[in-house]
């Protein structure tokens, strides 16, 4: 057996090996959070390195920076050739017109050959207050909702020969900021049945798309009567017209539901307002121009009209107001488009002395293939000089009105001139 003083010393021993055990384990441990901290406080600091790298890397202009997302705002579907020479030939994919970075499409076939954009306006000209009133009115009716109110879709704009109402049209669209969808009379008849109507319901579901994007939109037909209209006994009426007729009967009933031929598919789009000029809506289907579907405006411009659009026609020449309203009271009879050929015709005698100067053999050589192009100094316009030019423009008018050449051809043998003789009035009096 072991005595007191053995036992005494392996105890004492004992708990020498258990302290340095612990104090062993409490080494380590810290030993393994300092290294923890350090690693921590590494990863953080690649992080910190990465981050800069990445900023740097943003600054910087490589040979991928045009196409990055915040750089490129091109479309996908139009500008596919950026792309083209950035990777190996391996990889384009064809060569030539079959490569796929080729668009299959230019550019200007994706957009719209229907939009007008009259930008190319400039300002200063004269808007009649009562026409642009008509006009803003009728399209804020169509875009509002308007309880328990049937609001004609149709504006149909029609006045005399000449009088501005498709300029004036423009102007209000301008000053409104509309890009309209434009058709035009030519393309209300077309050698396949049914083809103007369907161009009717594609131009406006083309403006429905443009308003659900939240842009203003109009459809705008040009001179309705001569492509839907009768003109007399002897106009023949097509299918085209009648089908033209029952469509824009059909979408003035329905103006949230216009499908295309072939698609029923039942979806609600937005309204669009549509405005249409002509000469005589009379010639038209009279279901169509009844006050629940079009609602009429006559175009017949005041002196005050005429005298502000002859302003705006003769602003660059320095015509006084006092002269223009002398000039259009001296021709009262006559429309707006008047006294824009007048305003050309004078540069007639200008015109004639350049032909002589250069020789009617070298007009061509000049015109076309010249380098530059031929420019005149501004002519004066005086009072009398119009009223010369205008006075010969009515004379022509005249001319036309009484000679009537088919009817004499028609009554036989007859003389067409004011006497009974073939020759000139100006020459019998020599």
């Amino acid at each position: 057996m072991l005595s007191y003083f053995q036992q005494s010393a392996l105890s004492d021993g004992s708990h020498r090996i258990a302290l340095s055990k612990m104090q062993t384990t409490m080494k380590s441990s810290s030993i393994s959070g300092q290294r923890v901290g350090s690693a921590r406080l590494a990863t953080r600091s690649v992080r910190r390195a990465h981050l800069q790298v990445v900023a740097a890397s943003r600054s910087q202009v490589g040979r991928w920076r045009n196409i990055d997302a915040d750089k490129d705002t091109s479309d996908d579907q139009q500008d596919i050739t950026r792309g083209r020479q950035m990777v190996d030939d391996l990889f384009q994919g064809g060569f030539g017109a079959g490569g796929t970075h080729n668009a299959v499409l230019s550019s200007t076939e994706y957009l719209s050959q229907a939009r007008a954009s009259f930008n190319n306006i400039e300002d200063g000209f004269y808007i009649s207050p009562a026409f642009l009133d008509k006009m803003t009115i009728h399209i804020a009716k169509n875009f509002m909702d308007l309880p328990k109110i049937k609001v004609p879709l149709i504006l149909g704009i029609w006045g005399g020969k000449g009088q501005g109402k498709t300029f004036q049209c423009a102007l209000a669209y301008k000053k409104l900021g509309i890009a309209p969808i434009v058709m035009s009379a030519g393309e209300l008849e077309s050698g396949n049945a049914g083809e103007p109507a369907k161009l009717i319901r594609t131009r406006y579901r083309e403006a429905s798309d443009t308003i659900k994007k939240g842009k203003m939109c109009s459809l705008f037909i040009n001179d309705l009567d001569a492509g839907a209209g009768r003109m007399g006994d002897t106009t023949q009426y097509t299918v085209n017209n009648q089908m033209v007729n029952a469509t824009l009967m059909n979408i003035a009933d329905n103006p949230t539901n216009v499908q295309l031929p072939g698609v029923y598919k039942n979806e609600e789009i937005p309204r669009v307002p549509i405005v249409c000029t002509g000469n005589d809506f009379s010639t038209l289907y009279a279901p169509l121009i009844r006050d629940g579907r079009m609602e009429k405006y006559y175009w017949n411009p005041t002196r005050e009209d005429r005298i502000g659009v002859c302003m705006g026609i003769f602003q660059e020449d320095n015509v006084h107001r006092g002269d223009v309203e002398r000039l259009v009271d001296t021709f009262p009879g006559q429309s707006i488009d008047f006294f824009g050929a007048l305003r050309a015709r004078v540069y007639d005698d200008m015109v004639r002395k350049w032909i002589a100067e250069v020789g009617i053999e070298g007009i061509g050589s000049k015109l076309v293939n010249g380098r530059q192009k031929v420019s005149f100094p501004k002519v004066s316009m005086s009072l009398d000089v119009l009223l010369k030019y205008g006075k010969a423009l009515v004379d022509e008018q005249e001319n036309v009105k009484r000679v009537q050449l088919a009817d004499a051809y028609l009554s036989g043998a007859e003389l067409a001139g004011a006497s009974g003789s073939s020759l000139p009035e100006e020459y019998s009096r020599r």
